[in-house]
């Protein structure tokens, strides 16, 4: 990576830096050679917005949606910037995704400015050929950065009011007690605005009900999702002779950044005595041949909405008996919970269900220490020890999405349509775990989809990954054929 070379300092390091420099960059505006030759001469490149079709549109109507829920209130949303990672590295930029539900824009540093009259849209302009910030800032030169849009480029592509940062200030002076919701990295402008509860919560649950093209958006990344599927399962002989897990989280993060923005979330790639650790992202360990491979992925598209879909093979392409015995417990709780998503339903019905067929597996198996009923029992849940997560979740713009809606819209909530979400039932004996006999210690099973919830029923936007233990196998097969 280019390094800031700090062996080559002009002469005037003693004039005071311009607000546009960056203080980690070299000092060489003082070289007047240097800086009237390198602002000249430059073509124009393409600094088109990258957007999905439709997504403009689809960020104004989100905007109306929110006034309408929030009539005569001035609201005002920021995007964020990238933390430094060390020294003149930054971290990868992702916006708020409230900030992009409501514009569509991914620049850093953006402010919405949103009322009833008009909706506005601040951002920091890049610096261009003849600004000492061309070369001096790595932040917004594009020198260093590459083409970025102009403010009139933004303009143009999100059909929205767009001006510099920089007036910023004078605009809220204007705002009677604004909301204010967004990424808590926020330009200086915003210093002493808290985020205001209600506004977020009114945001998390407007995205709840997915319009049409949110919905074509979330079909999107779970189709390059099996993709990615597909590409990582068949690298699992390579995996096994060398490279392990880490050789099968690049694979698919390689696919992620192929065919999207990037991983929805971090790749989990857990095999034998991984699987069982809910959130596996070290994948560090090696895939062994005679283990299950518990593989939880989701790529994130251009639009930033992610699909979350999980999988659990056997690594040498069958099951044996035991380990096909816990992945037919869990398909059958699965298809419990998926069956139970319909609208007009509790959103609690699926978990109730999910959870049901697992407590009654597991009392058949000897190993529940007390009564099915006991167990399901708010003050039993001693099945809960191979379970100690959620089994589902709203999907969207974030893995889980909607996190900041109250009780009573999510977890008390009505199923209708338009939501997606996740059923993600399993079950995870941990190798030290003695309460178990020795030959499930170690095993661990996910099952996850992503379902749309329909005006009749719902639809499995992941169905063309199997899910019972015939199926795996037999596309394994096909993979590795």
């Amino acid at each position: 990576m280019t390094q800031t070379d700090n062996r080559t300092q002009p002469q005037a390091t003693s004039m005071p830096r311009g607000k546009d420099e960056d203080p980690r960059m070299p000092r060489l505006v003082g070289a007047e050679g240097f800086t009237d030759f390198i602002g000249r001469d430059w073509g124009e490149l393409d600094r088109t917005p990258k957007l999905a079709a439709g997504q403009a549109e689809a960020a104004a109507d989100h905007r109306r949606r929110l006034l309408e829920a929030l009539p005569g209130r001035a609201i005002v949303v920021a995007s964020g910037h990238a933390p430094v990672r060390i020294n003149d590295c930054d971290y990868d930029f992702r916006p708020d995704s409230d900030f992009m539900w409501l514009t569509g824009c991914s620049a850093q540093d953006a402010v919405l400015v949103l009322t009833a009259a008009e909706a506005t849209l601040y951002l920091p302009a890049p610096f261009g050929p003849g600004e000492a910030g061309f070369f001096s800032n790595a932040a917004r030169g594009q020198l260093w950065i590459g083409a970025e849009p102009a403010l009139e480029d933004w303009q143009r592509a999100l059909d929205i009011r767009v001006r510099d940062l920089d007036e910023l200030a004078p605009a809220l002076e204007k705002l009677s007690n604004p909301l204010v919701a967004g990424h808590s990295a926020r330009p200086a402008q915003l210093a002493g605005y808290r985020t205001d509860v209600e506004l977020v919560r009114v945001l998390s649950e407007l995205r709840m009900i997915k319009d049409d093209w949110e919905i074509t958006q979330l079909r999107r990344a779970v189709d390059a999702t099996v993709r990615g599927f597909k590409q990582t399962v068949a690298e699992i002989p390579q995996a096994m002779r060398e490279g392990g897990e880490r050789w099968l989280q690049g694979t698919f993060d390689r696919a992620a950044r192929t065919y999207g923005n990037a991983p929805g979330y971090a790749t989990i790639v857990g095999s034998g005595p991984h699987a069982p650790t809910l959130h596996w992202v070290r994948t560090d360990g090696p895939v062994l041949p005679d283990e299950l491979l518990l593989l939880d992925m989701g790529i994130e598209v251009d639009s930033l909405y992610t699909a979350d879909v999980t999988r659990t093979f056997p690594a040498s392409g069958r099951f044996t008996e035991t380990q096909r015995q816990v992945h037919d417990l869990v398909e059958k709780s699965h298809r419990a919970g998926l069956a139970a998503l319909q609208p007009g339903r509790s959103f609690g019905d699926f978990f109730a269900a999910c959870m049901e067929e697992l407590a009654v597996g597991l009392h058949d198996w000897g190993i529940l220490p007390v009564s099915v009923d006991e167990a399901l029992s708010p003050n039993g849940q001693q099945h809960r020890r191979w379970l100690v997560c959620g089994i589902g979740h709203h999907l969207g713009l974030d893995v889980h999405d909607c996190a900041h809606s109250s009780y009573e819209a999510y977890q008390g909530g009505i199923l209708a349509p338009g939501i997606v979400q996740t059923v993600e039932p399993g079950l995870y004996f941990h190798a030290n775990d003695l309460a178990v006999p020795p030959e499930l210690r170690g095993v661990g099973v996910r099952l996850e989809d992503d379902i749309l919830i329909t005006e009749t029923g719902s639809d499995v936007l992941s169905k063309d990954l199997p899910i019972d233990a015939d199926g795996i196998e037999a596309w394994m097969a096909d993979l590795h054929a």
